[in-house]
């Protein structure tokens, strides 16, 4: 047992050893607990009741069973309860517990706190817990602290709505574990009341080498709900209780913690947590330490940590560790590494060494890891299982697996998936691809949003097309951004004609639209920008887009730099991007060029370029285009 003796009851009596208020030296305190036990023993076999009591507590505590028993059983044929409390004790850690709940109930009658406590658990042990919780509550109406924590316990485990009110109490009496169990039952109603992200202890290495693993969770992420006001209160009591039990030396409120100031941005404070969490032997601390401190550059730091972690069975660290000698090119490391995470029942092993694999182009062996990773429900490895099957042509076998892994929650998967029905081709398909599409748009999938939203305008719906489009390029989506500004585009009334000397025109949200698309190297973005601004009348802001543009091979953008430097008077500049143009089969540039060589008297190369033309088109310029071409065919004959 974890308690000898009634501390209240002997407290009052004068009868319980308290430690010094001031620091001794252990000579000393063995020579003081030398004098006072032969005070007690001289005491006790003066028929002293009192300290027989005390005299069995001592030697209790010390160990000494044999001279304990006889002092103890004296005391408690006297009617000391706090004797039969500790001699109910002691027949217990000699195996005698029938015998100690003897006693026990005898010293609990009397109204001791303590036997009640121990009474409550002999009973619970044996499984009758009617007599367990009634005896656990005797103890714990006393404000006993462990009776209050064990009762919670017996409560906590019939789901019993009275656990919490036992838990808080012997919290605020101190009691560390159940400080640590009332945060973990208040951070549930947080996730419950208000919704939060969360990532699986201690983290996730950015490199997806390491990924989740499905035991205790710890809260690593922001809300992303609208917080109602209950679950902000829980948070922030949850948050209270681990700090208790935390500065009390409980490790894993430590680790809580640390995870929680880390979440917001108090990594300082936080890499303490995890330094006494670790310290204290929690693997996952030490594992979200070295998280923390490759984050802030120091990799050989993180590793010492990584290292711990793992020997302690922690694959997390494990899958880090593989993951920071594989960025080294140490492949066979690497891969000890995700093996011993696998070993340590982390099934994100298998996926890394899948990856590790595939990167070293042993197809074979990467599906065989997929597989197992995927087989064990790891739904990245089903998506990636997936890929490698379409890559070599199994559409087949792929499709499954990318159904897997989407209805385990993959975006990555339901956007492939979309692409997979799409590629068919059937009307069917099509409709099925949209759904895939839809669900991962949901999910914030960039191009999967693109891909609703290019459904949308097929269908006439701008206003859903608009919706997602706006998701896309928000997201980073270039060619959204470009159909977004072109659909803001065709809503607004044409801009009047720019005349010299007036004031330019303000851009609109189409035009910001276009400049982003632009700046992210859309060609087709860039042509139109320049145009915006040709519009307006800055003809170096003009230039400088099409040169781009036309730089990157969009001929259109040869096309304008031509007839924007014409304009200015450089038409032998003018002539070089017309004929990249013309060669990319650009029908105007074209046109242009064989006016250009016409003038210059250049007849046979101005019906070249006529006839390169007539072929390229479109109708109006092939049209033209003839006309020349003849006039140049009799001009060469006459």
């Amino acid at each position: 047992m974890d308690v000898m003796g009634d501390k209240a009851t002997l407290l009052e009596n004068g009868r319980f050893a308290q430690p010094a208020d001031f620091p001794q030296s252990t000579d000393r305190d063995e020579t003081g607990e030398a004098v006072e036990e032969v005070r007690q023993r001289l005491a006790a076999e003066a028929g002293d009741v009192e300290a027989m009591s005390v005299l069995g507590a001592m030697l209790l505590r010390r160990g000494d069973f044999d001279g304990a028993e006889p002092q103890l059983r004296a005391a408690t044929a006297a009617g000391d309860r706090a004797a039969a409390n500790n001699l109910g004790v002691l027949l217990h850690q000699r195996g005698y517990a029938d015998e100690a709940a003897g006693w026990w109930r005898i010293a609990a009658v009397a109204g001791s706190a303590a036997a009640a406590h121990a009474l409550g658990r002999y009973h619970r042990e044996r499984g009758d817990e009617p007599a367990a919780e009634y005896w656990l509550r005797q103890s714990a109406e006393q404000a006993h602290t462990l009776g209050a924590y064990a009762l919670a316990d017996l409560l906590e485990h019939r789901n019993d709505p009275g656990a919490e009110q036992w838990m808080r109490a012997a919290a605020e009496r101190g009691h560390r574990e159940a400080g640590y169990r009332l945060a973990r039952a208040l951070d549930r109603q947080a996730m419950a009341e208000g919704p939060l992200a969360v990532r699986e202890d201690p983290r996730v290495a950015r490199d997806s080498r390491s990924a989740m693993r499905d035991d205790d969770k710890v809260v690593r992420a922001g809300r992303t709900g609208a917080d109602n006001g209950v679950a902000g209160s829980a948070a922030q009591e949850a948050e209270q209780w681990y700090r208790q039990a935390a500065a009390r030396g409980h490790r894993r409120a430590a680790l809580h913690l640390g995870a929680i100031l880390e979440r917001r941005g108090e990594l300082k404070e936080a890499g303490r947590w995890y330094l006494t969490s670790a310290k204290d032997g929690e693997a996952r601390a030490a594992c979200a330490l070295g998280f923390l401190l490759r984050d802030a550059g120091d990799t050989e730091s993180a590793a010492v940590w990584w290292l711990r972690a793992a020997q302690d069975g922690d694959g997390n660290a494990a899958n880090a560790l593989g993951a920071l000698h594989a960025e080294r090119g140490e492949t066979q490391t690497a891969e000890r590494w995700y093996r011993a995470a696998m070993d340590a029942g982390d099934v994100n092993g298998a996926y890394n060494l899948g990856l590790l694999c595939a990167e070293q182009g042993r197809t074979a062996q990467a599906e065989q890891w997929y597989r197992r990773a995927a087989y064990a429900g790891h739904r990245e490895a089903a998506n990636a299982l997936a890929i490698l099957l379409l890559q070599v042509g199994d559409a087949s076998g792929a499709e499954p697996w990318f159904s897997k892994a989407a209805e385990a929650g993959s975006v990555d998967a339901a956007f492939n998936l979309g692409i997979l029905y799409a590629g068919r081709g059937a009307e069917k398909d099509a409709a099925d691809a949209l759904v895939w599409y839809e669900r991962a748009a949901a999910a914030g999938h960039t191009e999967a949003a693109l891909q609703v939203a290019i459904a949308r305008l097929r269908e006439g719906d701008e206003r859903a097309a608009e919706r997602h489009l706006r998701q896309a390029a928000g997201g980073g989506s270039a060619e959204a951004a470009y159909r977004l500004a072109a659909v803001l585009d065709a809503r607004r009334p044409p801009a009047p004609a720019h005349e010299l000397g007036e004031p330019a025109h303000e851009k609109g949200e189409c035009e910001e639209w276009y400049e982003r698309a632009a700046s992210q190297g859309h060609r087709r973005a860039q042509v139109r920008v320049g145009m915006l601004a040709a519009a307006r009348g800055d003809v170096v802001e003009a230039a400088r887009w099409y040169r781009e543009a036309a730089e990157a091979g969009s001929r259109n953008g040869a096309f304008n730099l031509g007839l924007l430097l014409a304009r200015e008077g450089s038409e032998p500049e003018a002539a070089l991007w017309w004929t990249r143009a013309a060669d990319a089969g650009h029908g105007r540039a074209a046109l242009r060029l064989a006016l250009v060589y016409a003038r210059r008297g250049e007849l046979a190369e101005g019906q070249r370029w006529a006839d390169r033309a007539v072929s390229l088109g479109p109708a109006e310029v092939a049209e033209r285009a003839a006309r020349l071409r003849d006039a140049l065919r009799e001009e060469l004959s006459a």
